[in-house]
């Protein structure tokens, strides 16, 4: 219900307590942000979404006239997204008129032996649909994309303020932690991406997830779900591919370069011209020669490491030069160097810490240099502390709702 949007519920991450709001539950849903292909009812039934539905932002169901097959069998009707299967009977709804379309009940967290399974007010069971194994990542990330979409130029006048009230040392160590517990969490999460798929459909998943952008990311990682990396060395049909998943990609608000048939064309190519480019990021792993720690100023570690000579290695002989500018240091940050380092088991926080930031807001290359952390004539701007002012604000978002 619309109420619910502004629901949080604090849990235990990796690194200590966040807090997540339910919108973002109901944004995975909407987004189809989890794996699809492996969505299965608590009662074992199989679960497939033509639709997930209109978000509905006034009150009553959360997403109305949803498209979906239930064992092969078509249904149409409102799907309500909690949290917990309690919350159905806690709000209310199974005495509510407003419930009596709902036939899917999606919640995040499993069902404990003790919950009720949800029931209309015509008394009618409803089929649960578990959330939290299907998901890509960690939940914490799923907020942090949250967070980040919600900056704005407005936002950014209130936590610039707390910001400059900092003093210099105590920002830096702040941002400093945070970085690196963000950079252990998409570690963690790459390393159990690999146990699941393997080394190279992990690597062929997480490139896609990246050249989606946050906008099509969801359904990119379904194209990788039902097009392994070897259909695609052997070539596909691009606009074949593309209609596969026509309702999924998200077209408002992305620019013509960034457009998923185009990011789909560069994918192709990529491949096309290096069918092996898991492997060949593997093998040039130990090429990025670790010893150095995070604290070493920037300049001096992209130096002494050799990082523009190793980023051109990669950008010649893994990615072919398929992927450049801003866009190949996403790539690298937020997807291969985690996924290097869970497999290789380097030390590849320093190299990471010290990228270039890559794609990120312009309100954060703001703060790092207003705040003297980065940029005009201090350091220069990276991405290990463009992470950890993301990382600040999803802190302080979650102080703000707690």
């Amino acid at each position: 219900m619309a109420g619910s949007l502004n629901l949080v519920h604090e849990m235990q991450g990796l690194y200590g307590p966040f807090t997540i709001a339910e919108r973002v539950v109901q944004k995975i849903w909407l987004r189809r942000d989890f794996a699809t292909d492996r969505a299965v009812l608590v009662d074992g039934r199989k679960l497939e979404i033509r639709s997930p539905g209109t978000w509905n932002l006034l009150g009553g169901p959360d997403f109305r006239g949803a498209r979906l097959r239930l064992d092969g069998g078509d249904v149409t009707g409102d799907v309500e997204v909690h949290f917990h299967g309690s919350d159905w009977s806690a709000h209310g709804h199974e005495t509510d008129p407003a419930y009596e379309k709902v036939v899917l009940h999606v919640v995040m967290f499993p069902p404990t032996g003790a919950v009720q399974p949800a029931r209309r007010r015509d008394g009618v069971e409803l089929p649960t649909l578990t959330l939290l194994p299907l998901l890509h990542r960690s939940l914490e990330e799923y907020a942090s994309d949250d967070a980040l979409e919600h900056i704005t130029a407005r936002d950014a006048a209130g936590w610039m303020v707390e910001l400059l009230a900092r003093p210099t040392g105590e920002l830096r160590q702040q941002l400093l932690d945070r970085a690196a517990r963000r950079w252990w969490m998409k570690k963690h999460f790459a390393a159990l991406r690999i146990q699941q798929l393997g080394w190279a459909a992990a690597a062929h998943h997480t490139a896609l997830e990246i050249l989606g952008y946050r906008h099509n990311r969801a359904a990119m990682l379904a194209v990788a779900a039902w097009h392994p990396l070897g259909e695609w060395a052997r070539g596909l049909d691009i606009d074949d591919l593309y209609r596969e998943r026509e309702g999924q990609w998200q077209l408002q608000g992305v620019r013509p370069a960034n457009h998923p048939r185009r990011r789909l064309r560069q994918y192709q190519d990529w491949v096309a011209r290096q069918p092996d480019w898991p492997d060949r990021l593997c093998y040039l792993s130990p090429k990025l020669v670790p010893g150095l720690a995070v604290a070493t100023p920037t300049t001096q570690f992209r130096k002494l490491v050799g990082l523009a000579a190793w980023r051109e290695l990669v950008a010649e002989q893994v990615l072919s030069h398929a992927i450049g500018g801003s866009r190949l240091d996403t790539l690298l940050c937020d997807g291969l160097l985690p996924l290097m380092a869970a497999r290789t088991g380097i030390d590849l926080l320093p190299a990471w810490f010290h990228w270039h930031l890559g794609d990120v807001p312009r309100e954060v290359r703001r703060a790092l240099r207003e705040t003297g952390i980065a940029g005009q004539g201090t350091a220069p701007l990276c991405h290990g502390w463009g992470q950890g002012l993301l990382g600040w604000m999803l802190d302080r978002d979650a102080r703000a709702s707690g």
